[in-house]
């Protein structure tokens, strides 16, 4: 095995860059990842499979040729296929299902030449914003190994925070890019609804709810996979604004003098950790020294109008997710085939009518619009991105009973984060802030629809005015 010692200190175009100009091999990078994985998962149980086949194969055959050709990445363990390898779900009921075909971002991510080298953790269905499923056990916090990762992205937000890959994919329903990427101390970029594909087996996520994209450690990696993914597949049902240029070329331009809504308040009335209020008052005053105006505002939504449309969406999905898989295998689920709470949501969802379905997406509709209006008065809009700073396992946990006490815990956390999957408009977590007993709390900037390039502008701007390259976890309890 050939190691490359310096992997750590560059971002994913940095080492492909380095593949570019032959100063390392595709091989030592993926036997560097493999070797930091076997250093780091036992600690932070972030990848639940290895694919060193796989990728072994991918360099041999030649990889495609772009600025991440040949750096090594990984797929969350969600609803994203990659043929001839299982997809879990992070569910027991799923651990003998192997894909037959591979997902259209699957397919994206092979021809920008990423070396796909494994699958990281997630919790059951991708219903928790921690990661802690029975079927593989929880990921820790890098920060702290008391402390959850978050969810749902949290393998591989604890992948790229321990520095075995330096982007892995990431997908985002309610916050669950941007719950990790806080907690873990990344970039998180939520993308505009229909930026990156869902096919071909779905049109759309949780009824456009969820999107997905990665976790990186530098703003200008997101920007260079979201050039590699976006764009609508042929059949999609429909697709984001086109960008005037690549986003890439965002990172850097200048964002000119922008109106910022400083939003500090829980739409649901719920208390927000002073640390998290603190942080985003930090940035405030960071983007007012650059030029920018800042004002305090919060959106005139109602966080108690679109949860119980959410909560809707998400049962009703689980319903027909797991009712499809009982008709596709022949077999029936049963009751500790999967968590509790991922069963209520089920059974909850077979009780919904056609008609709470319609009424619930007329509430997401006019949530956009809502937000929309208020966009017309601001271009970005700051605030935490979470309620709270990283908190202990256990505390959301889907072996209990009582759903209605599962939801309002897990929707008082997310305060800030399910507003731009409501409305589909782009968001991203944001490393600015450290708490003084030493854990990473995240700092949302949102946009309006379509508007990454804005959001690359001004984070890219924020990334050099406060750097956070050198913030790194110290792996230890």
């Amino acid at each position: 095995m050939s190691l490359f010692t310096e992997y750590e200190n560059y971002d994913a175009i940095g080492l492909g860059e380095l593949i570019r100009q032959k100063q390392v091999t595709p091989d030592e990078l993926l036997d560097t990842a493999l070797d930091l994985v076997a250093t780091h998962n036992p600690a932070v149980n972030a990848v639940v499979h290895l694919m060193e086949h796989q990728a072994r194969t991918a360099i041999r055959d030649g990889l495609p040729t772009g600025p991440l050709s040949g750096v090594p990445f990984m797929l969350k363990d969600l609803y994203v296929l990659y043929k001839g390898e299982p997809t879990t779900n992070g569910s027991h009921l799923f651990r003998n299902f192997i894909a037959n075909h591979d997902s259209t971002v699957t397919e994206r991510f092979r021809a920008a030449g990423l070396v796909i080298m494994a699958k990281t953790n997630t919790p059951e269905f991708g219903l928790n914003v921690a990661t802690e499923p029975v079927a593989t056990g929880p990921t820790l916090n890098p920060w702290n190994l008391t402390r959850t990762a978050g969810g749902s992205s949290g393998g591989a937000s604890a992948a790229v925070a321990t520095g075995m890959v330096p982007i892995a994919h990431a997908t985002d329903g309610g916050g669950s890019i941007r719950i990790p990427a806080s907690n873990c101390g990344l970039f998180g970029l939520k993308p505009t609804r229909a930026r990156v594909p869902a096919g071909p087996d779905a049109g759309e996520g949780w009824s456009g709810l969820s999107t997905g994209h990665v976790v990186s450690r530098t703003v200008r990696d997101s920007a260079a996979v979201l050039d590699a993914t976006h764009g609508p597949a042929p059949g999609d049902p429909y697709s984001a604004p086109l960008p005037l240029r690549p986003f890439r070329d965002e990172v850097g331009h200048p964002p000119g003098q922008l109106r910022v809504a400083l939003w500090t308040e829980g739409l649901a009335q719920q208390p927000i950790d002073s640390e998290c209020v603190r942080g985003a008052e930090k940035v405030a005053a960071i983007l007012t020294d650059l030029g920018h105006e800042v004002s305090p505002a919060t959106p005139p939504i109602s966080g108690l109008d679109f949860r119980p449309a959410m909560r809707v969406i998400m049962s009703s999905h689980t319903a027909n997710h797991l009712d499809t898989f009982a008709e596709t295998t022949g077999t029936s689920v049963k009751v500790d085939d999967t968590e509790n709470i991922p069963r209520l949501f089920a059974e909850e969802g077979r009780r919904l009518s056609g008609r709470d379905y319609v009424k619930a997406l007329s509430v997401i509709h006019r949530t956009g619009r809502q937000l929309a209006d208020f966009f017309k008065d601001y271009d970005v809009i700051l605030s935490p991105t979470l309620a709270d700073r990283p908190l202990p396992l256990g505390i959301f946990d889907m072996m209990g009973t009582d759903l209605d006490l599962y939801f309002e815990r897990m929707l008082n956390h997310l305060a800030f984060t399910p507003l731009y999957n409501i409305t589909g408009c782009p968001a991203a977590s944001l490393p600015l802030h450290i708490t003084p007993d030493g854990l990473p709390v995240g700092i949302q900037l949102g946009a309006q629809f379509g508007d990454e390039a804005t959001l690359f502008q001004v984070a890219a701007q924020l990334e050099q005015a406060h750097p956070w390259w050198d913030q790194r976890p110290p792996l230890s309890t």
